[in-house]
């Protein structure tokens, strides 16, 4: 029983993984359009960031139409195919929990941050354009 719930489960995902990718391709925003000098200084702050997560995941795409709102240049890995990613998250973050933002300062010093609405509140709060 255990394995035709793994089989029926593991077949859902499969059907559903193209209208997830197709929704997210329809629904993705606008970026905030920004001074060139303004966005440079923005892409410099995000260079420490990388956003470990996996490609179909829906929470990943949340946070992906976010970092589209809001223009940004934050690095993207795979944390499902890319072995070496998955052992780094797995390392620094201690989870294999998706999406998560390493925030690595000038330091070197490293902020792992798990769950899509948090990553996007951080997101809005140090990137949102203010009125």
């Amino acid at each position: 029983m255990k394995w035709m719930m793994r089989y029926f489960f593991r077949g859902l995902r499969i059907v559903l993984i193209p209208f997830v990718l197709i929704w997210e391709a329809v629904t993705t925003p606008k970026g905030i359009v920004r001074a060139p000098s303004e966005q440079q200084r923005i892409d410099e702050q995000t260079l420490g960031m990388a956003l470990y997560q996996f490609k179909t995941c829906p929470f990943c795409v949340k946070v992906r139409r976010e970092i589209r709102r809001l223009s940004l240049n934050i690095e993207l890995r795979d944390a499902r195919h890319d072995q070496k990613n998955r052992a780094d998250l797995l390392q620094g973050g201690g989870s294999l929990q998706v999406p998560c933002l390493r925030i690595t300062d000038e330091r070197g010093n490293s902020r792992w941050l798990y769950e899509s609405s948090e990553i996007n509140a951080y997101l809005h709060r140090h990137f949102a354009a203010l009125p």
